[in-house]
């Protein structure tokens, strides 16, 4: 990968991100869809004809163009109570807390420094207490912009590594990343909610006493595309994760002037980035690199498909090739 044209290839990946977020709406809409037809049919008993299947279809119309409105209202209200507490909602997810001037003005120095340099408002820092090495950057704009660098990777990096990743957590915040990965996880939040209350009506509800008919049809239909949902929606953001980590990279080194200073401190949180505070996978993909120990290894499989980051080897080789 080449890092000439940086600015271009910013634009253009803001442009694919753009489409991959209008595809979360799209991915609602045809699942509601889907819903609709798929319980129309188990409730048929006969459609073989061209009548009976024009009935059907009409049929599974109606209760979409009904319901879809209620479902887009749903949808609103989530993203609205999600995005006015995301700041809140992270904090607690990762243990982060104010890291205060006075506490450690060696991070405020690197952080303004580096501000200066781009012309941005000085974002919040925050500090998470635990002795691994990681960082992210989080908010939705200037107000409520943090970085957060946990203890560990303070206090084992030299001035140089420790510049080059809080100019990697500034990058995101540059390119809007955080914004839209905010997004991407407002939006599979949702199909996460709904697969779990629709399992737990499937587990506890009327097919969890042995009763069977239309309503255990229909949850088990709903849980179904609910799950479907949020394979896709997670495959979307994942492909956003990973792409932007790549630009960040590049984005330190331009800044920095030192992309072999990223890549040592990549070397160094490879060795021990777990954050134990961070349960959440969602969360765990805002980090500059996967927080999480059961997702350290990694191996060419299908799975590298629903990797929140690109193998950091291979993040380190790029940057030594600068």
């Amino acid at each position: 990968m080449k890092y000439f044209g940086l600015q271009s290839q910013i634009r253009k990946n803001n442009s694919k991100s753009v489409l991959i977020l209008l595809m979360f709406p799209v991915v609602f809409v045809v699942l509601t869809w889907l819903f609709f037809f798929f319980l129309s049919v188990s409730q048929s008993k006969n459609f073989s004809t061209e009548t009976e299947s024009y009935d059907l279809i009409q049929s599974v119309n109606y209760g979409f163009l009904h319901t879809i409105p209620w479902v887009f209202i749903g949808v609103i209200v989530w993203f609205t109570i999600a995005w006015f507490s995301h700041s809140a909602m992270i904090s607690k997810a990762t243990s982060s807390k104010p890291l205060e001037r006075k506490e450690n003005k060696r991070v405020y120095n690197l952080v303004e420094n580096l501000c200066i340099a781009t012309g941005m408002t000085m974002p919040k820092v925050n500090v998470i207490e635990d002795d691994s090495l990681n960082a992210f950057a989080s908010g939705i704009d200037s107000k409520t912009y943090s970085v957060s660098l946990s203890r560990g990777i303070i206090n084992k990096l030299d001035d140089h590594e420790l510049e080059a990743v809080i100019a990697h957590e500034l990058t995101h915040i540059r390119n809007r990343d955080v914004r839209l990965l905010i997004i991407s996880i407002v939006f599979v939040g949702i199909f996460a909610f709904i697969s779990e209350a629709l399992f737990r009506s499937l587990r506890f509800g009327s097919l969890g006493r042995g009763k069977k008919g239309s309503g255990g049809a229909t949850v088990i239909i709903a849980l179904l595309l609910a799950l479907v949902g949020y394979l896709v929606a997670s495959l979307f953001r994942f492909a956003l994760s990973r792409k932007r980590e790549y630009l960040a990279d590049a984005g330190s080194a331009e800044l920095t002037r030192n992309p072999l200073a990223l890549a040592s401190a990549l070397r160094k949180i490879s060795a021990d980035p777990t954050i134990e505070a961070v349960q959440r996978k969602d969360i765990a993909q805002m980090f500059i690199e996967n927080p999480q120990a059961e997702l350290k290894s990694s191996s060419v499989s299908i799975g590298s498909l629903f990797a929140t980051h690109p193998p950091i080897a291979k993040r380190i080789e790029i940057l030594e090739q600068f």
